[in-house]
């Protein structure tokens, strides 16, 4: 590995491929992004040409003033889906498990209230968020090893969002299904199975699933605020219960997600030549299984199973998204290119710094154009909303729409995770809407508001990828 600087001075390393990474340069980017849009800390680390870089900037925890060091720890959110479809993957390749079994054949307890849909959703359903199972399903099981378990027992009394098969729809609680799916035929707990079979042996010293296990590390503080301002330290860290871990809660570090990434690009090969997952797995789970109606929340062209797969102007790529109250996080792979890029932040306007910065990177290191942020038409277009008024409801929450703006609210055991959400709505097309200010999570500047009619005749309506069907109105 090479050092050279660039015209402003800034020094950095060449490697094999002849490709440069200007150290200085994205150190001061990371720095002025995450100052202008008021993000407390933030860890970000780039994978290119075989060489792994590792930044920081700002404060683990604005009351304390404590520096974020590129080792220190944040809260992954939704990317731990991909941690558990990779576990589900590894035992598909290695013929322990049919991708296309039916889920009740493998872990008989699962259910849902529609007996028949229960019988045929299967493990590359909820994989690829096409078995019609809810998302916002916050059930608490408590702190045993047996909290999956009774997750999935209270689970069958939850309704679908859709049938299975017909529609994506984002789903948290599948993922829940398929932790406990893992645990029946490792015989071990879903967090053991994870360090065992993935943490191990790729080295991730940095990872870990249960919060107290954090307290070896410099963990980031979760914090909230207002939209333009600098955010307060959140009230509680996380509010998850355990069962959440397969759906949501792996505590790593920027650098280990990129490891993970690595593995996946490297064909399931660990740096020292361990075979972590088969290779067909590995290209299984990168292979589109579904497109999407919502392409703007995540910048999603399709799924595969168990990775967001994006087409940036005929260059494939795959990653996944993930907030947990406060903190967000963001991974990107570019196969052809070897690169991947993994950004933590704990709070703020984190999706600005994130569109901003990967536009960059990506466009200088793999030739990437990203999308142009999501937002209204330049010359204003009118869209008759009477179709579209109305009330939407799936387990945990509700949405009302009016012939000009959306609410959007959590109920049952989602209620206090967040005040009821408003916001106008501004036509996009005729069946895509922009809303603005709802928040740092879902976009730039507006949440893509998508309606929809499933294969049965249901309007459903599309907030963060899950399909809301109507009720009334």
């Amino acid at each position: 590995m090479n050092l050279n600087w660039n015209a402003t001075g800034d020094w950095g390393t060449v490697d094999s491929t002849g490709r440069s990474f200007y150290v200085d340069h994205w150190q001061r980017r990371l720095d002025e992004l995450c100052a202008a849009h008021h993000v407390p800390g933030a860890t970000l680390a780039v994978l290119t040409g075989g060489n792994i870089h590792e930044l920081a900037t700002g404060v683990l925890n604005r009351a304390t003033g404590v520096p974020v060091t590129p080792d220190s720890v944040f809260l992954s959110g939704s990317i731990a889906k991909v941690h558990t479809a990779t576990l589900v993957m590894r035992l598909v390749g290695e013929g322990r498990l049919d991708l296309d079994a039916r889920v009740v054949d493998v872990l008989p307890e699962f259910a849902t209230p529609d007996e028949e849909a229960t019988k045929v959703i299967t493990v590359r359903q909820l994989l690829s968020h096409t078995g019609g199972v809810t998302n916002d399903f916050n059930h608490d099981s408590g702190r045993g090893d047996d909290c999956l378990a009774k997750y999935v027992e209270a689970a069958r009394g939850v309704p679908l969002d859709c049938r299975p098969g017909t529609a994506v729809s984002y789903g948290s609680l599948g993922y829940v299904v398929l932790g406990r799916l893992v645990e029946v035929l490792t015989g071990k707990t879903w967090d053991q199975a994870l360090r065992d079979m993935v943490f191990t042996p790729l080295g991730l010293e940095r990872s870990m699933t249960l919060p107290e296990e954090a307290l070896r590390f410099r963990v980031a503080m979760s914090h909230l605020g207002e939209p333009g301002q600098d955010p307060d330290p959140a009230p509680v860290w996380d509010m998850m219960p355990r069962s959440a871990g397969p759906y949501g809660r792996i505590i790593t570090s920027s650098g280990d997600l990129v490891r993970f990434a690595q593995m996946h690009l490297a064909g399931g090969l660990a740096p020292d030549g361990t075979r972590v997952m088969p290779a067909d797995a590995v290209a299984a789970m990168q292979r589109r299984e579904v497109d999407v109606p919502d392409k703007w929340t995540v910048s999603a062209d399709g799924w595969g199973l168990g990775w967001t797969l994006y087409d940036w102007d005929g260059v494939p790529g795959y990653g996944h998204d993930g907030a947990a109250i406060g903190q967000y996080a963001y991974l990107r792979v570019v196969p052809q290119a070897g690169v991947a890029v993994a950004l933590m932040t704990n709070g703020g306007g984190a999706r600005q710094v994130y569109a901003a910065l990967f536009r960059e990177l990506l466009a200088e290191l793999a030739g990437v154009r990203m999308p142009d942020p999501f937002g209204p038409p330049a010359e204003p277009i009118s869209v008759d909303m009477t179709p579209f008024v109305g009330t939407y409801k799936r387990e945990g929450v509700v949405i009302t729409i009016s012939p000009s703006r959306i609410r959007y609210e959590f109920v049952d055991g989602m209620k206090d995770l967040s005040p009821p959400l408003e916001a106008d709505l501004t036509p996009v097309s005729e069946t895509v809407f922009a809303a603005s200010g709802i928040g740092a999570s879902f976009s730039e500047d507006y949440m893509p508001v998508v309606f929809s009619t499933l294969p049965d005749g249901t309007p459903v309506c599309y907030v963060g990828m899950r399909a809301t069907p109507k009720v009334s109105g």
